[in-house]
């Protein structure tokens, strides 16, 4: 695995939220890495830090442009969504999955304006499946997706998310289609960090 910058991996190394054994991730792969964002964010200065770090690159990233809204999917991506909204001055909206049809959704009165200019914000983007949901909607709205921002980036740059996007670190982390793990060959139980499903 590699990072840059390493200060932001040593910010998980402290907090404990950088677990190595068997995981299965979001997306449904496995990996013998995993980083839970939650035990960095539950330190508001930290979140608040890392909130005007990354609110800095999107700032970059949009160039001339001023950026009107950051949009987040629930949940990992709520707490850093709404600092750097903070940061921004902006405001923050998220979406959530549809209890029928597991698609992604902007609900509780949340709208987005046609040609408002926004940016995604996420906790860790690995395939990039969820922020590629959320871009969406922004188009379906009228909206421009101007920039994806996250702290973490686990595809090593390779996720396509339908926007330019920046990370505070990406990293190479290796990552199995489950019938491939060599962990699970192994025998050793897999567990579930993320928010639905906590380690057993």
């Amino acid at each position: 695995m590699t990072a840059q910058p390493e200060s932001i991996l040593d910010v998980f190394r402290q907090t404990g939220a950088y677990l190595s054994g068997h995981f299965q991730l979001t997306s449904g792969l496995h990996s013998p890495e995993y980083l839970q964002c939650a035990l960095v964010l539950q330190h508001p200065e930290i979140a608040e830090r890392l909130g005007a770090k990354l609110a800095a690159e999107l700032r970059r990233e949009a160039g001339a442009e001023k950026i009107a809204v950051v949009v987040s999917p629930a949940m990992g991506g709520l707490i850093i969504g709404h600092e750097v909204a903070r940061a921004l001055g902006t405001r923050f909206l998220f979406t959530e999955r549809d209890s029928v049809s597991g698609k992604m959704i902007l609900r509780r009165g949340f709208a987005l304006q046609p040609g408002e200019a926004a940016v995604v914000v996420e906790d860790v983007i690995t395939t990039g499946g969820s922020t590629r949901e959320v871009v969406d909607i922004l188009k379906a709205s009228g909206a421009r997706a101007i920039a994806v921002g996250s702290i973490i980036d686990r595809s090593g740059g390779k996720a396509q998310v339908g926007a330019p996007r920046v990370a505070l670190a990406t990293l190479d982390v290796v990552a199995y289609q489950p019938e491939d793990c060599p962990l699970c060959r192994q025998g050793l139980t897999v567990s579930k960090p993320g928010s639905r499903n906590p380690p057993r």
